[in-house]
């Protein structure tokens, strides 16, 4: 297990700027649905594996104090960097494990994890998660699914692009140095299974934004699995990047497009 936390660790590093220039920013629907169950805004948030802190600062205006943790070194200093830069003194970004939160028992209204639970081991994530909620705080685990929708050809040149990042993972990387991903489909049966929880629901919600080829290219590049086959220089996207890229040129027309992001959220209440 220590090998496969650290090897997720390390998928991360190396392209905090372009995964923080890229990805969509979270909706405001997570903070809506949120504080709708809550009742109230919160006093404390903490953003579990919050990578750059895309996820983190949509809570900043209403929340009194809000805590990403995050293990990986680049994408952590992405996020003080930034911090730094709006200068949210109700933020802060620390070094943690979700198995070791760094907080104190009972210290969280709300306690969310943006893309990012699959890379945890659920159970005793779970577990940690419920130590540091308050009686009647929520958890919640939200992914987009990817890419978004917003056209056949483009999309289609996504997933060739995706499948071809992961088959040249399986064949030139050592089984001990890959990443391990728990299921996303699973996330409310695991949140149902500890028992932790008085209360669990999936919702699932959508939003709509306009988007350039490049920075549907971008999210296409932010992938994790696409930076690893850069990060270790395998041929495979040689030739699979260029022709993703003059694909999705080619869909947009050089045009910006209608494109819609689907999240699914996964909650539970302690």
């Amino acid at each position: 297990m220590a090998d496969i936390v650290e090897n997720n660790i390390d998928r991360f590093s190396g392209y905090a700027q372009l995964y923080h220039g890229y990805r969509p920013e979270v909706p405001e629907s997570v903070i809506d649905i949120l504080i709708a169950y809550l009742g109230c805004r919160p006093d404390v948030v903490v953003d579990l594996g919050c990578g750059t802190g895309l996820s983190s600062f949509l809570w900043g205006p209403v929340a009194g104090r809000v805590v990403g943790v995050e293990p990986n070194d680049d994408m952590r200093h992405q996020a003080m960097e930034e911090n730094s830069r709006r200068g949210l003194k109700q933020m802060e970004f620390v070094n943690g494990l979700s198995t070791a939160i760094p907080l104190e028992d009972g210290v969280a209204d709300v306690v969310t994890c943006s893309q990012s639970f699959h890379w945890m081991n659920p159970q005793p994530t779970l577990a940690e998660i419920h130590r540091i909620l308050k009686p009647g705080g929520f958890f919640a685990a939200y992914d987009c699914d990817w890419p978004p929708s917003c056209s056949v050809m483009a999309e289609q040149a996504y997933d060739t692009l995706i499948e071809a990042a992961e088959g040249s993972i399986q064949k030139n990387i050592p089984a001990e140095q890959q990443v391990h991903k728990w299921p996303k489909h699973e996330h409310l049966q695991q949140i149902v299974q500890s028992g932790l929880f008085t209360f669990t629901k999936e919702v699932v919600f959508h939003v709509e934004r306009q988007l350039t080829a490049q920075e549907f290219i971008g999210i296409g590049l932010s992938q994790g699995s696409v930076q690893t086959v850069l990060k270790h220089q395998l041929p495979d996207m040689v030739a699979a990047l260029p022709a993703f890229e003059q694909t999705v040129h080619a869909a947009f027309a050089e045009q910006t497009r209608r494109a819609w992001l689907c999240y699914r959220m996964r909650i539970g209440m302690k």
